[in-house]
This record gives C-alpha cells, structure tokens and sequence, in this order.
C-alpha cells in the first residue's frame, strides 16, 4: 500500500461558538490509502481540547509510514487492529486511515458501505443542523436563513433559556440542546424542565465529562434524555455511560474510525441506549462516512459540509435535513481538490 496525505484549514461560513471556544477555521488531515491501483480517502479533524493538531497526527504518520504502507491488505478490520497498536495515542490519524480503508475495501468490493453492510437508506433520519453560540438576534437570524426540520443549539451561556425562548418563538422545528458539559447539576436540574415545556427533544452533555456522580443525579431526575458526547469517546466508554446517560453520541474521530464505531453502537443497542453519530465538522469525506452508517442511528449530526465554506469533495446531497449518498462504490465521494493525489 502507499499513503499519501494534505492538511487543510477549512473556513467556517460564520465565526463558530461552543461553551468551549470560538474558531474561524476548522483544521482537518485528509489521508488517501492505494492499493494495487484503487483509492481510497479517509479524513481527521483536529479539536484543541483534545490535543491532537494536524502537525502531532502528520508528525506520527510520518515516523511510521513505511509500518503503515507495508501491511498486507485484506480487509478494514483488521487493519484497524494493526494501525490501533501502531499508534495507540493517536485515534483522530487511526480514524483517518480506517475510513480509507473502508472507502478502498468498498471499491474493491465494488459496492457502497451500506450495501456492503446490508443497511437501507431508507430507514436513515434527518441530520440536525447546528447553531453556534452568539447573540439571540444573530441565533434567530442564522436559523431563519437556514430552515430545516432538526437545530442543534449550542448553549453554555447565562442566557440560555432565554436563547432557547426566542428561538422556539421562531420555528415549529424539533431543537436539540448541547451543552458541551458546561453546566453544574444545579444549573441542570433548574434548566432542563424549562427546556422540556420548550418542547427539546434531548440535551447532550449536560455537565463536565468525568462528573459521573452528578450524572447519576441527573439521570435518575432529568425529565428529557441525556446523551453523552465528551463522556463517551472509546468503546471502553459505552458501559461507563450506561445508568448515567440514556444514549451516546459517537465521533468517528475520538473513538478512532468506523471499526469501533460499529462495534460501540453494537454495544449501546445491547444495553438499550439510544445512538447518536456526530459532527466534528469533517468536510464531505468523513461526514460520508457517517452518512453511510445513519440507518443504525436514532439521532444523527453531520452537517460539516453545510457548516464550512469550502469543501474538497462531492457525493453528499443535503435536502431539508435527508442526506443522500452517491451509489459509488466505497464512500461515494469524489475529490475536487486533486492536489491530494500527489
């Protein structure tokens, strides 16, 4: 095998705010994988809290590449357990290179990942579509220009139940709440009733990741269900999370590629948790990679493409929150920017 690979800094249409931070550019490493002729690409956003940047996933790649390219390739699965041991500290470059092993496998296989995975689109739901932090009068006008049936609300602020009024008095649509684990339990215990009359769906991560005794206190009295995202990185996680959320909202990135993933929304379904698979804001090649999946989810966001100003490739058609893929082999995607090819 032979890897090539190209960082990118993906501009953000507006400025976008968590209760973490605020960044203008998305920073992403995007992997291609050849074999014998075929090729598949793969995709790794960086997030600052994690600290794991472009650089530290290039840098490792880098070190090991030759390890990387002289694997005999059969199947994804077996090569995520190959790369897992190579780079055990770095799951978001593990992540890059198993979504291009799928992508290559599916090409090789000749058929898209959800036929090859017996899943029918139909069955897949509407993705959200976010809404960062900023003023209530910016909030309201970033979704009125954007209708849709789902919003994901950023929140963390002092303001948040008045964000969350002014937005409700704008749309019948259903709103998701993501605190980003900015809140205490207090804090919860007086917001989330107030947020249940507003007619929110769920609330994701309500307090900080590892206050797993606040959680129980949380999921024993929350009147909406709870969804873990920062407490719920790797498959360890699933069962830690068991009796303090009701689901779990997987990133690609974090628990390292679609091969765990798959293995963890097994994992959620057996202990009857609900199963979210979420944004990092990945440009088309990994947000295809969640596409590909949604028919095993309950809940899905993967609105980077729409979130971004710019893109590097094509096969994802967004319509009113029903996401379609190309019936290409593999992810179904198609690099614009073929500067990656070298």
């Amino acid at each position: 095998m032979k890897v090539a690979y190209k960082t990118f800094n993906f501009p953000f249409r507006y400025p976008f705010t968590i209760s973490k931070g605020t960044k203008t550019h998305q920073p992403s490493l995007i992997v291609q994988l050849e074999h014998r002729g075929v090729v598949g690409y793969g995709e790794a956003p960086a997030i600052t809290y994690y600290n794991i940047p472009v650089e530290k996933m290039v840098a490792d790649l880098q070190q090991k590449k030759m390890f990387v390219e002289k694997f005999a390739f059969t199947d994804p699965e077996r090569y995520w357990h190959y790369l897992h041991h190579l780079y055990p500290q770095n799951n978001f470059l593990v992540c890059a290179l198993d979504i291009a092993a799928w992508d290559l496998y599916g090409k090789i296989r000749q058929l898209p990942l959800y036929k090859l995975w017996g899943l029918d689109m139909q069955k897949a739901p509407a993705t959200d579509y976010t809404i960062g932090i900023d003023t209530i009068e910016k909030m309201v006008e970033k979704m009125k220009e954007k209708p849709w049936p789902i919003y994901k609300i950023k929140l963390g602020t002092d303001q948040d139940i008045e964000i969350m009024t002014a937005l409700r008095k704008h749309t019948n649509a259903i709103l998701r709440v993501d605190a980003n684990a900015a809140w205490t339990v207090d804090e919860a215990l007086e917001k989330l009733p107030v947020l249940k009359d507003l007619g929110v769906e769920f609330v994701e991560q309500p307090l900080a990741k590892d206050d797993w005794e606040g959680m129980k206190q949380l999921y024993k009295r929350s009147p909406l269900p709870l969804i873990a995202d920062e407490s719920c990185v790797t498959e360890a996680d699933v069962q830690k999370c068991h009796g303090h959320f009701h689901g779990i909202n997987i990133k690609l990135t974090k628990c390292s590629g679609i091969t765990p993933a798959r293995r963890m929304i097994t994992q959620a379904r057996s202990l009857d948790m609900k199963v979210m698979v979420g944004s990092m804001n990945e440009s088309t090649v990994g947000t295809a990679a969640i596409a590909h999946l949604n028919p095993l989810l309950d809940y899905v966001d993967m609105d980077g493409p729409l979130l971004l100003a710019e893109d590097i490739a094509t096969g994802l058609q967004f319509d009113f929150g029903k996401v379609t893929c190309s019936d290409a082999p593999g992810l179904g995607v198609a690099i614009t920017d073929t500067s990656i090819l070298h």
